[in-house]
């Protein structure tokens, strides 16, 4: 394997007397889709969120394009090309959708208009809406606006956490065609996701996180085919 551009050594998160995540370790290759699946509470946005630097590691080493970032701001890691979209959306509901976009530029000093248009061409919607307030578009537009704002910090690896929570199948399908999309541009995709099936049908490798632990990893198409993976999170 190429060297990675995400490493995660022995990461460990406490919560006070619970342990979160327990020596969590994975890699992201440049180019990669790589899902991380498990149920509720597994720990899978825990991860995310310290890998961003969002909240405090008790132990751990992240090493993000070959830099320990343990130490670096969570807008420092931005600038840097890590950029996630939160569960939820999070999104500013009263500014309109081009300043949403524009706060996901924040950290830039250059010309932003021709992302802008990016982000257009694969949302189009949000064009469409472009002074309508956040707050007032449906839960698919709001996930293309989070996304679309993420996008325009010019990520070179994605933290996508539960894109398609709470959308409907047709825009699940359309969220997945998008982030391939995404990827197929030249972006790396970190994606946590509890559609097991969607998220393996559509990354090259996987992890499986279970109370706060790896406890299988492999080619997402072989774990598709695990008869342990199937009974746990595919329904099979």
């Amino acid at each position: 394997m190429a060297d990675a551009l995400l490493k995660v050594e022995n990461l460990t998160v406490n919560y006070g007397a619970i342990c979160a995540l327990r020596g969590v370790s994975f890699e992201v290759t440049e180019g990669e889709i790589i899902t991380l699946i498990g149920a509720n509470g597994a720990g899978k946005t825990t991860t995310l969120h310290a890998v961003s630097n969002i909240i405090k590691k008790n132990s751990g080493v992240v090493f993000f394009d070959g830099k320990d970032i343990r130490s670096t701001p969570p807008d420092r890691i931005v600038a840097a090309g890590l950029v996630q979209v939160p569960e939820g959306r999070r999104i500013f509901a009263n500014l309109s959708v081009r300043d949403n976009l524009e706060m996901g530029a924040y950290s830039r000093r250059d010309p932003i208009r021709e992302d802008m248009e990016k982000v257009f061409n694969i949302f189009p919607r949000l064009k469409e809406r472009i002074r309508q307030i956040a707050g007032t578009l449906s839960g698919g537009e709001q996930q293309m606006l989070a996304m679309g704002r993420a996008l325009m910090a010019r990520p070179r690896l994605l933290l996508l956490d539960e894109p398609s929570m709470g959308l409907a199948p047709i825009l699940v399908d359309e969220i997945f065609s998008v982030i391939k999309g995404i990827n197929e541009t030249g972006t790396t995709v970190l994606l946590v996701e509890q559609n097991a099936y969607k998220a393996l049908a559509l990354a090259s490798r996987a992890y499986i996180l279970e109370t706060g632990e790896i406890i299988k990893s492999g080619k997402a198409a072989d774990l598709l085919k695990d008869e342990a993976v199937k009974a746990a999170y595919l329904g099979g």
